[in-house]
Order: structure tokens, then C-alpha cells, then sequence
């Protein structure tokens, strides 16, 4: 007697899976391919040559260009330190307020970031909170890069710290536990334990915060007062230059911005595939011990 296909009684009928998978592929070809792919077509329309020269040409522009790439690290770093702590104070213990700071941590994701550089301009503003103070030390925070450098690290807060934060508790602390017993230091028992542990998923969560710190308009916009070549970022300059009809400058810059998405795209899957292997290949090692 033949046994029913399970398999193909829980199939979808084939019209149906060609009209999800046509309506997919459509839906990205219009969001996002064929925009990607304009992009790249209005910034060379012209040759390479025309095309380098607009870029290098202009000083405002190669400003833009070195203050995204001063501010988004910046940005990164700082985060990287505060959600590597956060990860672990949330996985490793209990405390009171911790949900209320598991809540704060994703505080940038509901909040607008006009909303978020509007925080900075009344706190730090001239005429905000501390506006007083830091007027009569002469340190200015809005309208220079310390304000970018805030606003960029605040809209990029919560990617390490969640990446992290379900890894950890995965994990556990079994192996940290082990190695404090055997005396292991604090940075003996970061360096050797966590870290290798968590190193694909702290190069991931990097990897977005970086993508979206060089790609951040709202609350840069509102923090920069859009001083041409002070406190314009790469974002900024394409919109200031689209908006002074520099079509070939606005599409040269915005290509530059597509290129490290892409880049940033390349190296996320490159990550994801390189999990999926190791996981593949612990599972196999983990059968094979089973073995008799």
C-alpha cells in the first residue's frame, strides 16, 4: 500500500506560490531595485570622469563626506561600549528597573528622530536648558559636530545592545560561571569567554548601527542648522544639493551613500551565511558524539 505525501497534501496549489513569489519580486523591483538601480544610472550617466570630478571638485561635498565618516564612527564606538554593557547587566542579572531599561534601550525606535534632535536643541540649545552654561565656557554642542555626534548616537542606540541581549541569555553564563571559578579576571573572562561567543552577533549589530549612522537625516537635520561645509553630512548635501537643481552632485553623493549600503549588505549576509555554516557544522559534530 502507498503511503499519502504529506508533503504535497501541505503544499500550496502552484498558482498560488507563482502569484506570492511574482508579487514579492514586483514589490522589490519598484521599492527598491529599480529606485537603486537609477541611482546609480543618473551618477554615471555622464562617464566616470565627470562623475569623480563632482565628487572631488567640490569642497562642501568632500567636507560632507569626511564629517559623516568622523561622526558615524564615533557614533559606533560609543555604542558599542554602552550595548556590550547593557547586553550583559540585562542577560546576567536581575535587578529592579530592568525591564524599564530594556524599554529605554528601544525608546529610539518609537521615537521620531526630528523628535530626538529637538530633544538636543532644548537641551543643549542656546536658549534650552543648558544653553546658559555651556555659552559662558564657550562650548558649543548644537550646530557642531558634538550635537551630530549626539543625535547620530542616539537614533543608532538600541542595534548592538539587542543583538546582543537574546544572544547572551542563549548562551547563558555556564562557561563565565566555570571560568571565574578557575580565576579568571573580569577582561580574562570578557576576552576568552564572552567575546568569542558573541562576536557574530556584536559584528552584526554593528554593522546596522554603522548603516544607519551614515545613512541618518531627521535629527542630524534638526541639530545641524546646515552650515555648508561645517555641519553638513552626506545625507544633508544631497539634500541641499538636489534642492540647488545640482542634479549630477545630489546623484553622485546619494550613489556614494547606495555603494556603502550595498557594501553593508554584502557583508551582513556574508555574517548570516557564515552563522548558518557554523550552526550546521556544531549540529554535525554534536550528532557524531551521540554516536555509539
Amino acid at each position: 500500500m502507498s503511503t499519502p505525501d504529506h508533503t504535497n497534501s501541505r503544499s500550496d496549489p502552484r498558482w498560488v506560490r507563482i502569484t506570492l513569489v511574482t508579487a514579492a519580486l514586483g514589490v522589490v523591483g519598484v521599492l527598491i531595485v529599480i529606485p537603486l538601480v537609477d541611482v546609480f544610472v543618473e551618477a554615471f550617466g555622464r562617464g566616470f570622469g565627470a562623475y569623480w570630478r563632482t565628487l572631488t571638485a567640490d569642497e562642501d561635498t568632500l567636507a560632507a563626506i569626511r564629517l559623516t565618516m568622523t561622526v558615524a564612527p564615533i557614533a559606533v564606538v560609543t555604542n558599542l561600549i554602552f550595548g556590550i554593557a547593557a547586553a550583559w547587566a540585562i542577560s546576567r542579572f536581575r535587578f529592579p528597573g530592568r525591564t524599564l531599561l530594556t524599554a529605554l534601550i528601544d525608546l529610539p525606535f518609537s521615537v521620531s528622530p526630528v523628535v530626538a534632535g529637538l530633544i538636543f536643541v532644548l537641551i543643549f540649545g542656546l536658549q534650552g536648558y543648558l544653553g546658559p552654561w555651556l555659552r559662558a565656557h564657550d562650548w558649543r554642542i548644537i550646530f557642531a559636530t558634538p550635537g551630530l555626534v549626539l543625535a547620530t548616537t542616539f537614533v543608532t542606540f538600541p542595534f548592538v545592545a539587542r543583538e546582543l541581549i537574546p544572544v547572551m541569555e542563549a548562551i547563558g553564563a555556564d562557561e563565565e560561571i566555570a571560568a571565574v571559578s578557575l580565576g579568571a579576571s573580569g577582561w580574562q573572562l570578557f576576552r576568552r569567554v564572552t567575546l568569542p561567543n558573541i562576536k557574530w552577533g556584536l559584528v552584526y549589530g554593528l554593522i546596522l548601527c554603522n548603516a544607519r549612522a551614515m545613512g541618518e537625516f531627521g535629527a542630524v537635520y534638526v541639530v545641524s542648522g546646515h552650515i555648508t561645509g561645517r555641519t553638513d553630512t552626506m545625507p544633508l548635501r544631497v539634500e541641499k544639493l538636489f534642492q540647488e537643481y545640482n542634479t549630477p552632485g545630489a546623484f553622485a553623493v546619494a550613489s556614494l551613500l547606495a555603494s556603502l549600503a550595498l557594501v553593508t549588505l554584502a557583508v551582513k549576509t556574508a555574517l548570516e551565511w557564515k552563522t548558518r555554516r557554523d550552526l550546521a557544522e556544531a549540529a554535525r559534530l554534536r550528532s557524531e558524539g551521540e554516536e555509539p
